[in-house]
Order: structure tokens, then C-alpha cells, then sequence
């Protein structure tokens, strides 16, 4: 385990020490603080039905910048070490495949999870300038920043396989975005096609982020997306380990 832990330590620094990092950080931190101001500013012109923090979680700008990241941040993970070379060296420590795939992926949640952290920030300014809750409940911020573990983890996975199966990074980050794009697309047919039976609603309800973001949002906790993430995370991992396998040994 203490060579896995050098591992994953590995995969932060070179998350915090990398110049695409910074950027992604700063574009994901404009955008979403261009979007609570806009989510304040129309909430102040008119009565409305649900909390600043529902608002936030919900808009167009923050899906916006939600899909973008995924590729950006995980477009080098593989694709660079196969481009540079280093990958030979890393294939030749002690370490197993399973290690440096699970390594490098929760290097991505870790930087993911950096990303989110001044978003916290926004209410608690809200909430003090304002002297108004932001959230209905403490369960919704919860829900909502649990629900963007659960998706992020899913798109971060996706992103390592594509990350993979190619050493240029423009490349896994096309494959990675026209597939996260695609999934979360997959949920928006419901609502753009009107003559579609019941059960395929439902069908394509299960996949939808935006209906598990607002669930998760007011705080109501549904297990089906819980299975649902956690399985297709796992699943795009022992993919990733297998392609990882595959172009190591054509090496």
C-alpha cells in the first residue's frame, strides 16, 4: 500500500503543479461565480418557488462548465505518459496495473474535489451578507455536492478510458467530451420528444443528471443514481484497466 499511496501522491502533485490545472480551475470558477451572481440577480426581480442553492445547482451556465472540466482534466492522465515515454519507466516499478488505473483516477477526484471547495464560499457569503439561508435544509448541501461526487466520479472514469486508448491528449479529450456530452444529452430526450410512451420516459429519467441533481438538491436521497454511479464508475475502471493492459503489453 505504501507504494500505491507514492503513487497516488504522484498523480496530486502533478495535478498542482501543472499549468492546464490553474486554468481549468480559474474557467470553472469564473463560470460558476458568473452564474450564482446572474442566479441572485434574477431571483431578486421576481418571486420564485426554490432556494439560491437549488438555483445554483440547476442552472444552464452550471452544466455548462460541470460538462467541460471532465476532458480537460482528464486528457493527460494517460495520453501524456504514452507520449512522452514516462509510462515504460511507471510500467517497471513494483506496482500492479490496477494500482497506477486506480492512482491516477483518484489523483482526477482529488483535483475534482479542489475545484468544488470555494464553491462553499458562495453561500456562506450569501447567507452572511444577507442574513437568509441559501438552502432550504443542510440535507440539501449534502445532497447536491453528494450528487456531484456520484457524476464527477462517473465522468472521471470515462475520461481515464479514453485517456488511454490514445497518447494525444486533444484526442482523449474529443472522445471523453462527445461521450460525457452524449450521457448527458441522453437525459434531455424525454423532454424533447412528446410522443414517447411511458416507460421510455422513465428509461431515460434513470440516466438523467439534471432530474438527479434536482432530487438531490432538496435533499431527498434516491438510491436508484447511487447504484447507478457507483456500478458505471467501477465498470469504466475495469475497462481502463484492461485497455491499460492491452497497450502495455504492445509496447
Amino acid at each position: 500500500m505504501r507504494k500505491f499511496y507514492a503513487l497516488l501522491s504522484r498523480e496530486v502533485r502533478s495535478f498542482l503543479y501543472s499549468p492546464i490545472a490553474y486554468i481549468v480551475l480559474v474557467f470553472f470558477l469564473l463560470v460558476s461565480g458568473v452564474d450564482f451572481y446572474f442566479q441572485i440577480s434574477f431571483m431578486n426581480q421576481r418571486a420564485v418557488q426554490y432556494s439560491v442553492q437549488e438555483a445554483f445547482f440547476n442552472s444552464v451556465f452550471f452544466w455548462f462548465a460541470f460538462v467541460l472540466i471532465f476532458p480537460l482534466i482528464t486528457m493527460r492522465l494517460f495520453a501524456e505518459e504514452f507520449k512522452l515515454g514516462t509510462i515504460e519507466p511507471l510500467m517497471t516499478t513494483p506496482v500492479r496495473d490496477w494500482q497506477v488505473v486506480l492512482s491516477k483516477f483518484l489523483g482526477a477526484v482529488v483535483f475534482y474535489l479542489i475545484l468544488w471547495i470555494p464553491t462553499i464560499l458562495y453561500f456562506i457569503i450569501f447567507e452572511r451578507i444577507t442574513g437568509k439561508p441559501a438552502a432550504t435544509s443542510f440535507g440539501a448541501y449534502w445532497g447536491s455536492y453528494f450528487m456531484l461526487l456520484l457524476i464527477g466520479m462517473f465522468y472521471l472514469s470515462l475520461g481515464c478510458l479514453a485517456s488511454v486508448v490514445t497518447k494525444n491528449q486533444i484526442i482523449a479529450a474529443v472522445i471523453s467530451f462527445c461521450a460525457i456530452t452524449l450521457l448527458f444529452f441522453l437525459g434531455l430526450v424525454q423532454f424533447i420528444l412528446l410522443n414517447v410512451s411511458a416507460a421510455t420516459r422513465d428509461l431515460l429519467g434513470y440516466f438523467s443528471a439534471l432530474e438527479h441533481m434536482g432530487t438531490f438538491s432538496r435533499g431527498i436521497i434516491d438510491t436508484r443514481p447511487i447504484v447507478l454511479y457507483f456500478s458505471m464508475t467501477v465498470l469504466m475502471l475495469v475497462l481502463t484497466h484492461h485497455a491499460f493492459q492491452s497497450r502495455k503489453w504492445r509496447l
